[in-house]
């Protein structure tokens, strides 16, 4: 058998393009994820019109005074996709807050009582989990038409049972670990150990989850928006916006075209990084 040696500096060379691929994704993702999110939050100071009037004739083509054309009641595509996105983003994030809130209260006392107790509390969830995420929005959405808290408690509802699993799983870990088991022996209470010992050492996996449960509450939110629910009236919304405007897309492409792949870009940006955030933890915690 033959060896060939590498050089050092070969071999240095060689170790910083493979940090620089391995660092470039998260960059570019990272970028894509702040780009989007300050065009939704940001995008209504930036509006060049009302995304609400009707200026023109539906479907009008883009030129000069409509960058982006109009929509089929005739209102400007630009300043509704740049006022479309706050409603989605602002309600994913907190329904993905409600939901890590439940799940991190319920999972950490399903753990820290009694076993029978905790599986109970578990059954209890568990009874959400088995309806269908939709079906939970288009209930709480239909009947209170219009309300964003409703759809943020349907988003919370639909998607904290499975944070509770995770981090019950994460808590069980910590709590049989002999750290906490002398914590106990040497007299310390269930909250010091639940605010030293188990709340620190389950952040890392609680960050991921949440990350995670947040694309699933972008396509639920936008899901909501696509068929109607959700703010009512002319209000802009991304999911909307693609529904409106499908049934012209023959006419004009822009109107359906721009939010959705927003949405689009959006969803895979944080996904990414929700990917990659819980390899970093994997490896943290290894």
């Amino acid at each position: 058998m033959t060896t060939v040696l590498t050089p050092p500096g070969r071999r240095a060379r060689t170790a910083r393009r493979g940090t620089l691929h391995r660092r470039r994704p998260p960059l570019l993702t990272g970028a894509g994820t702040l780009l989007v999110l300050l065009l939704a939050l940001l995008g209504p100071l930036a509006a060049p019109h009302s995304p609400t009037a009707q200026l023109a004739a539906p479907f009008h083509q883009p030129d000069g005074r409509f960058l982006l054309g109009t929509d089929v009641l005739g209102r400007d595509v630009l300043s509704r996709v740049l006022s479309g996105g706050r409603t989605i983003v602002l309600t994913a994030l907190a329904g993905t807050a409600a939901a890590g809130a439940i799940g991190t209260a319920v999972g950490v006392l399903a753990a820290m009582v009694s076993r029978r107790l905790g599986d109970l509390l578990l059954r209890c969830i568990d009874a959400l989990a088995v309806l269908p995420a939709l079906l939970i929005v288009l209930v709480l959405a239909a009947g209170f038409p219009g309300s964003d808290a409703a759809l943020v408690a349907a988003i919370a509802l639909a998607t904290a049972p499975f944070s509770t699993r995770v981090l019950r799983a994460a808590a069980d870990t910590v709590l049989s670990s002999g750290y906490v088991e002398a914590a106990l022996a040497r007299g310390d209470t269930r909250r010091a150990v639940l605010r030293h010992d188990v709340l620190p050492n389950i952040a890392g996996p609680a960050l991921t989850d949440t990350a995670l449960r947040l694309v699933a509450s972008l396509h639920l939110t936008a899901t909501a928006g696509f068929l109607g629910l959700g703010p009512g009236g002319a209000t802009p919304d991304w999911g909307r916006m693609v529904s409106e405007n499908v049934p012209g897309a023959t006419l004009a492409v822009t109107p359906f075209l721009a939010p959705a792949l927003l949405l689009v870009l959006l969803s895979v940006c944080v996904g990414l990084l929700a990917g990659r955030l819980a390899d970093t933890v994997g490896r943290g915690a290894a």
